[in-house]
């Protein structure tokens, strides 16, 4: 089969090309044929620093649609041939990929295999951020930092579908902030928010703050947050050195703070996350939400896809098609 890999740690240079063995499923796995292959910041990470490789050569991607190419030991309720949407713990750039069935997905009515690349990772995020995690209640204000992202464009939706009585974004250039502002965002500030969000808010501030960049970013969120506001952390795009909150942040308004990551979840509650998503996907499926997919590669060009979403360009969700 055909993949994309990286034998060490760089730019999007070091992505090759290559052939490899198509993997077996194991007992409680399938192997797809993937069809589409969803671009996610995590990969650029894996490539970049390490994040979540156990080893080299590796092959990134984390999340895939396609159809279920064979059942390893055990597996019942899925058949070959079946259409599925699937989060994996890497080697999703490839044409052929092996996944645990607690987060294989069979494809929603009415949800083709380019949309079911979308669902994956984005969707059930957004959804645990704004509900399970978040606890968005109607008449709340939100604040999410990447609001023309995968999850920003989705969390936006969710809380104006959930009844939020404002919804603010942080995004990096102006163009973005038109983007974010089609998909659920009432006003979106470009670079520095602190001092805008408290004068949007009447001084008040926001009763949830959404931070996947960590580091000062993540300090001025829980600045922004309104007495007894909740701000959850789900991930470190910055890279910054981790540090602890402690009873001098807390204590003064009665914040909170907690912590969201997908990938975990499917380790340590997988029927947790099997629930999530399928909540999730279900708000797909009736028309709460859409993630427009704004760039599409062939698979040998996923560099080309890390450079665009590396220079912090792109909005929506980018894709690498493979069978389609």
């Amino acid at each position: 089969m055909r993949a994309v890999e990286f034998q060490q740690y760089g730019g999007p240079e070091v992505l090759r090309a290559v052939t490899a063995e198509a993997p077996e499923p194991g007992p409680g796995q399938v192997s797809i044929d993937v069809a589409y292959t969803g671009v996610n910041f995590a990969d650029l990470k894996a490539r970049a620093e390490g994040y979540r490789v156990p080893e080299l050569p590796y092959v990134p991607g984390l999340e895939v649609s396609g159809r279920i190419r064979a059942l390893g030991a055990g597996v019942t309720g899925l058949a070959a041939g079946q259409e599925v949407a699937a989060l994996t713990e890497g080697g999703a750039y490839a044409e052929v990929v092996v996944a645990d069935t607690t987060t294989v997905f069979p494809l929603p009515s009415g949800v083709d295999l380019r949309t079911a690349a979308t669902l994956p990772t984005v969707l059930p995020t957004a959804y645990a951020l704004i509900h399970q995690v978040g606890r968005l209640q109607p008449g709340e204000t939100v604040l999410v930092q990447g609001a023309a992202g995968g999850i920003g464009t989705v969390a936006g939706q969710l809380a104006r579908a959930a009844g939020a009585g404002a919804v603010y974004g942080v995004v990096s250039s102006a163009a973005k902030a038109a983007f974010a502002k089609e998909h659920g965002y009432d006003e979106v500030f470009v670079g520095a928010f602190r001092d805008p969000v408290r004068q949007a808010t009447g001084g008040r501030g926001v009763d949830l703050v959404l931070d996947p960049v960590g580091g000062d970013t993540l300090r001025a969120g829980l600045a922004s947050l309104a007495p007894f506001g909740r701000l959850v952390s789900f991930g470190n795009a910055g890279s910054a050195e981790p540090w602890t909150v402690g009873q001098p942040e807390l204590y003064p308004l009665g914040i909170s703070v907690s912590g969201f990551s997908i990938l975990t979840l499917a380790r340590t509650a997988p029927a947790e996350l099997r629930r999530l998503s399928e909540q999730a996907f279900a708000k797909a499926v009736d028309g709460t939400v859409a993630l427009p997919v704004t760039a599409e590669f062939p698979l040998a060009d996923a560099a080309e896809a890390h450079r665009l979403m590396g220079a912090r360009t792109s909005t929506g969700k980018l894709l690498l098609r493979v069978n389609a």
